[in-house]
């Protein structure tokens, strides 16, 4: 994926001086994780995030920069709103967990249920999908790439009526497989945001809806631009941040010339401490807002995540400038 240069690089130096690392403690296990380490830094529209998972190699975590550089140097795109709908986001929960979750969510008429967890069955699924369904009028679940063809195809048939199935296979090849042999909508997230193409899934008519993210993307400019060359509807969604990128996910989706359906942004209810006023759904929507936080009350990571995360700023501010 080419990166754009929505804002000039800045020097090394200029983002380190103002840079934070935080360890954000979560409420339950989500992504595999239980702390969410991202990096911040102030730049003259605002704050930033850098957040690219830590398992990622860094010409994908260069887009995720990008996406805080943009946010800290230029700030929001104009917004057409004033708020998005967002889903209630459901962790891979036993199902009597579900009213707890479901309860950070007022006014939510849409919830994402995560599906196909290691070390839990199809059954567990059924359970947490059917008391989420119980509770909210419309339900999608969320597979991320972890089933193959035929495991996709039972366990979408045994979920009963999904608003889409999002990312249900690893390749484009086996979503457009699902995809024909299946009533249920099939949304495609990792196919477009780690793909070389994001466009190839929808040229492989392997998806019936788009779920883009602003920081794998590279930006709010970055996925405006690319919404507007996707003949699907489209879902702003998050990558577990912080309020900040929270921040820039809400100004994406509220930048949107058509109103999208629901999005995944309301998930600051999975972290017990947010870097600032977390984004906290009224009559299930979110309004957009400028983050402002205070470095001296933050959860700060150590010392040593803090230099292993200003490493992989130098290098991959180094990709950006080679960009």
């Amino acid at each position: 994926m080419t990166i754009p240069s929505a804002s000039p690089v800045p020097p090394y130096e200029e983002i380190a001086e103002s840079a934070v690392v935080v360890a954000l403690p979560m409420r339950m296990r989500f992504r595999d994780i239980t702390t969410r380490e991202v990096m911040l830094f102030r730049g003259p529209a605002g704050w930033g995030e850098f957040g690219a998972f830590v398992e990622y190699d860094d010409a994908e975590s260069a887009a995720w920069l990008a996406a805080g550089i943009e946010a800290a140097y230029l700030g929001p795109p104009s917004a057409v709103r004033d708020s998005v709908a967002v889903n209630a986001t459901v962790p891979a929960i036993p199902a009597d967990q579900v009213d707890e979750v479901l309860a950070r969510y007022p006014g939510a008429h849409t919830a994402k249920v995560k599906v196909a967890q290691e070390g839990q069955t199809l059954d567990d699924d059924v359970a947490r999908v059917e008391a989420v369904r119980s509770r909210i009028d419309h339900v999608r679940v969320d597979a991320n790439g972890k089933w193959t063809v035929q495991q996709a195809i039972i366990a979408i048939r045994a979920l009963g009526e999904l608003q889409y199935a999002e990312q249900p296979c690893a390749t484009i090849d086996e979503l457009a497989a699902v995809r024909a042999a299946v009533d249920t909508p099939i949304a495609a997230d990792e196919s477009i945001r780690r793909a070389s193409d994001p466009l190839k899934v929808i040229a492989a008519e392997a998806a019936d809806i788009a779920v883009l993210k602003v920081a794998p993307l590279g930006g709010m400019r970055r996925v405006l631009d690319l919404a507007g060359r996707i003949p699907i509807p489209v879902v702003i969604s998050s990558a577990l941040d912080s309020a900040v990128g929270i921040s820039a996910g809400v100004a994406t989706a509220v930048a949107l010339p058509a109103e999208p359906p629901a999005c995944g942004l309301g998930t600051g209810g999975l972290f017990v401490t947010d870097v600032a006023e977390p984004f906290v759904p009224e009559m299930g929507s979110l309004s957009p807002r400028l983050v402002d936080i205070d470095p001296t009350a933050l959860p700060l990571a150590g010392e040593d995540r803090r230099d292993w995360w200003l490493e992989r700023l130098r290098r991959c501010l180094a990709i950006l400038a080679d960009n």
